[in-house]
């Protein structure tokens, strides 16, 4: 059968044989034995009514088998033989092109070059998953080959509930991922109504198909890490032979050591699942590989000597790495950490003293114990952290629920009056006043045609343009403005794609709108095929997160949902080629709400006026609720937009004097 075919059949007609697993491939945790024996058959129930009955005699017994290996029923046998890529654009049977730009953006996620566990349907973070198994999957582009421009796919958690009609301008597809009822939304609920294939972890730009691979937090980790030095450094003092310290080379933070190269300082990240680093290593984006502690701390002292830029992979526990480099009189002038402790007990983050095999196996036989060893490394690695602050690091929590977990497990992570933590947000004290506040956050592109020349137009558009707004632009944000013009004229030297032609810029709403206005007009013209338009969650509008996103509101609504909410309803009316909100990402489930949108320009009028309607509302819904909160950058931002836009009203807070509060009480 051709790739088409296989597409176009959905389920397979016939009983596929059993396949075996690449033994190459990097998996995923084995999960915990959560369900009961009565939830166990129910799992077996809900996952054999995608199949005809007269199957389930044979695959009964074999979905029992993935779960009880694995903690949850993947259907192994129902992955396509065809290779999962993003291909053009025109080699996806599809009545309708938004529909096929959905389809390549989903067999991007699952890219085995891409993907952090292929064979799990998961992109990032552990089990930040596109779909929940195969089947969903198979069904899902099979309604995306066959739908029409005056329906929507209803995406359940992977599922996909079905094909509704609707109207050529509502978005073709609308994505849900984890939305529990509040008070079954405990990380332990996740273990179970996952493993009976109900709710998944969607992450951010997962579950929502935008995932670009880890170029997509490159450039954030690269604005984060540039700041930081910046914070610390004599003005003009440069981060050559300067250290930034951090962990994780997996999915989002495989980006690290790649924004440490681009800033010009020495990356020393530390990794325990040795595949994970050697795929960065043969991907270009770290350039040392060393296996022995004593060997990275010589390594570094002669980077330091020389002021090197360079990236070096420790394999192996980083705890140990801050430990060792304080006695040996390493300093380190900028710390952080990206393991994935938004799952802390499922392999976000690896104990130090156990090897990564034998932690894998207490996750599944014994997680009581698991979680009692990651609890005391969390306590070991903020004691050394510690230690390192104290001479002087700059150490910022990255937004992966480090100082949350750490603080749970009674490590020394708060400040004095026992509410805040110690150590800042990299969004309370970098992107929130710099970025986030003025409307500047992670606007994307994919190239849908595949073709690297149409990369390339776009990069120089989009420098263009951000080069014409930069004359006009006001003193507030001249140092956005050139960061990122330097960003994107030096983007393809840095060899940032992995899997689809995309690109990603951190831009306010002036410049999201005159860029996408000029690759329709470039569309249009036949100068570039159509390009796909979407952003990370991790943004101005799109999430609430009281310990990322939104830790720099300091008004008490960090903790309540509803931007995010107004966020994905408003993208949906205003023009959005699909939407999706998610609970979880980043920081964990029950931690943060998340949405996200895409927007496939295709040249058209009806295009251009929906993307500047649509990106407008999705970058200042989140400064309006930004300047409510009184920070200072959002208020002059959304004053200027309302003297531009008549339109646009806004309710703008009324400061007060704090010696009146004072008085009160």
């Amino acid at each position: 059968m051709t790739f088409a075919e296989q597409i176009l059949q959905g389920i397979p007609d016939k009983l596929p044989n059993r396949k075996p697993i690449p033994k190459d491939s990097n998996r995923a945790p084995k999960r915990k034995d959560v369900l009961s024996e009565a939830e166990k058959k129910l799992a077996i129930r809900n996952a054999l009514r995608y199949f005809p009955e007269a199957w389930h005699e044979e695959l009964a017994p074999e979905f029992a088998e993935e779960l009880k290996l694995y903690g949850r029923i993947y259907m192994y046998r129902f992955k396509p033989d065809y290779k999962i890529y993003a291909r053009p654009i025109d080699s996806y049977p599809a009545k309708s092109l938004q529909a096929a730009a959905i389809m390549l953006m989903i067999q991007n996620n699952l890219d085995p070059a891409v993907a952090q566990h292929p064979e799990e349907l998961i992109t990032y973070g552990g089990n930040g998953a596109v779909f929940q198994n195969w089947a969903q999957y198979l069904l899902t582009m099979k309604y995306l080959a066959t739908m029409s421009d005056a329906q929507t796919l209803h995406m359940y958690s992977g599922h996909p509930m079905g094909l509704f009609p609707s109207s050529k301008e509502a978005p073709r597809v609308v994505v849900t991922n984890g939305m529990m009822i509040p008070n079954y939304s405990k990380p332990d609920d996740w273990e179970k109504y996952n493993a009976l294939g109900v709710t998944q972890y969607g992450q951010m730009t997962a579950g929502s198909y935008m995932y670009i691979g880890p170029q997509g937090i490159v450039h954030g980790t690269t604005i984060t890490v540039m700041n930081a030095f910046r914070k610390i450094l004599p003005k003009g003092e440069t981060p050559a032979g300067k250290i930034l310290l951090t962990s994780g080379l997996g999915g989002m933070s495989g980006a690290q050591p790649k924004a440490g190269n681009i800033v010009g300082c020495i990356t020393v990240c530390a990794e325990v699942n040795a595949k994970a680093a050697r795929k960065r290593f043969e991907q270009g984006w770290v350039d040392v590989l060393i296996e022995d502690i004593y060997e990275l701390i010589d390594r570094v002292k002669i980077a330091q000597s020389k002021k090197e830029v360079v990236s070096i992979a420790y394999i192996g526990n980083v705890v140990e790495v801050w430990e060792q480099f304080d006695k040996a009189n390493i300093f380190v002038h900028v710390g952080s950490d990206q393991t994935s402790l938004h799952i802390p007990w499922t392999g976000g983050y690896y104990p130090v003293g156990c090897t990564f095999e034998d932690a894998n196996k207490l996750i599944k036989d014994n997680p009581e114990v698991f979680k009692q060893k990651v609890q005391t490394s969390l306590k070991r690695h903020a004691e050394a952290i510690n230690k390192h602050t104290k001479k002087g690091t700059y150490f910022f929590d990255y937004g992966n629920a480090f100082l949350l977990e750490a603080s749970r497990a009674g490590a020394d992570v708060m400040a004095e009056n026992k509410i805040d933590f110690k150590y800042p947000s990299y969004v309370q004290d970098i992107l929130g006043p710099m970025c986030f506040d003025f409307g500047f956050g992670p606007f994307r592109w994919v190239c849908t045609s595949g073709n690297e020349k149409d990369l390339d137009k776009t990069d120089e558009i989009a420098a263009g343009v951000l080069e014409g707004i930069m004359k006009l632009a006001p003193e507030d944000i001249q140092l956005q403005m050139q960061d990122n013009i330097t960003w994107i004229k030096n983007a393809k030297r840095n060899k940032l794609v992995v899997g689809s032609q995309a690109r990603i810029l951190y831009a306010d709403v002036e410049g999201r709108a005159k860029i996408a206005l000029a690759f329709n007009e470039a569309v249009a013209k036949g100068v570039i095929g159509p390009i796909v338009l979407g952003r990370d969650h991790h943004d101005v509008s799109g999430t609430d997160s009281p310990f990322r996103e939104t830790s720099n509101i300091y008004d008490g609504s960090k903790f309540t949902a509803d931007m995010a909410m107004h966020n994905v309803i408003g993208d949906s009316f205003r023009g959005a080629t699909w939407v999706s909100i998610h609970n979880g990402g980043g920081v964990g489930w029950g931690e943060v709400i998340n949405g996200g949108f895409g927007m496939l320009l295709d040249g058209t009028k009806e295009a251009e006026k929906r993307l500047q309607n649509m990106l407008f509302y999705d970058v200042n819904n989140g400064i309006a609720r930004r300047s409510w909160a009184r920070n200072e950058g959002a208020i002059f931002a959304i004053k200027r937009e309302m003297e531009r836009t008549p339109n646009l009203k806004v309710t703008v807070p009324n400061l007060v004097d704090n010696a009146l509060l004072e008085s009160l009480f």
